[in-house]
């Protein structure tokens, strides 16, 4: 993982900017209490870009801030990432889908009895999506986790 000490200082700025826009959204209490953990329903949320292989890659530009579904049965080879950026390498999902979307150690979770079930379904946004054209597809994504009765998500934010 990259430093901030180790980018540019126009990168630097942009960083810090982006972190600025949410001051107080994690502050105070958690918004509600989870079952426990044996009985949690767990998807995955990534900025990846990924999505199976014959979906649609995803784009820079205007259609930036969309996602993809992912069903919850996905085997991690069925995986591409169309996520491009010259400040992101790829080497690590090449060699191992699970180091930004741990599918299969989410399913070992639940085969244990660690969490109570792999949701049915879960969600991939491209990481260079500007930050304020997500809330309207965020909301989406909110409504689609509530309907397959998630009750916590892992985010893996590349």
């Amino acid at each position: 993982m990259v430093r901030l000490a180790d980018l540019t200082q126009w990168e630097q700025d942009l960083a810090l900017r982006k972190n600025r826009e949410f001051k107080g959204f994690l502050q105070g209490r958690p918004w509600v209490k989870p079952p426990p953990l044996k009985k949690l329903r767990v998807a995955l949320i990534t900025s990846a870009g990924l999505h199976r292989l014959g979906d649609r890659p995803f784009t820079d530009g205007a259609g930036a801030s969309e996602y993809r579904v992912i069903q919850g049965d996905v085997n991690g080879s069925e995986l591409v990432m169309s996520h491009l950026s010259s400040n992101f390498d790829r080497s690590g999902f090449a060699q191992d889908v699970n180091v930004v979307f741990p599918i299969d150690r989410l399913k070992e979770l639940a085969a244990d009895g660690v969490i109570g079930a792999v949701a049915g379904f879960h969600y991939a946004f491209n990481g260079s999506a500007p930050i304020k054209t997500l809330e309207a597809p965020a909301r989406k994504v909110a409504a689609m986790l509530r309907a397959d009765r998630v009750d916590a998500v892992l985010l893996t934010p590349v």
